[in-house]
């Protein structure tokens, strides 16, 4: 696999893993299914697919060539850009007005 195939099945994999704790109600995606899940839950849940997303790209990075070593600010990116690509689903759970919530005219 090149580099720049291997750099955006990461970057699509961190989006979709990103996104996925708030379009379902399962815990870790396929555990058993809540009748709500608590936002506790949710970022517990993207904490864990960070992290299993960042093992994927380590293994990725070792397969095409050496590791590079990362200082703390390359972690707090990561961090700051899997919250990013998080707040499509946020707003889609928390945000946007459900219809069944609006009252009737």
């Amino acid at each position: 696999m090149s580099s720049t195939a291997a750099v955006w099945l990461v970057l699509l994999l961190s989006l979709v893993a990103a996104n996925l704790p708030f379009v379902n109600e399962r815990v870790f995606v396929v555990g058993p299914r809540r009748a709500s899940k608590s936002l506790g839950w949710r970022l517990l849940e993207v904490l864990v697919l960070e992290v299993l997303v960042l093992g994927v790209g380590l293994l990725l990075e070792g397969r095409i060539g050496r590791r590079h070593p990362q200082g703390w600010e390359f972690y707090a990116v990561l961090v700051c850009l899997f919250l990013t690509f998080a707040f499509p689903g946020f707003v889609w759970r928390y945000l946007r007005r459900h219809r069944h919530s609006v009252p009737p005219p």
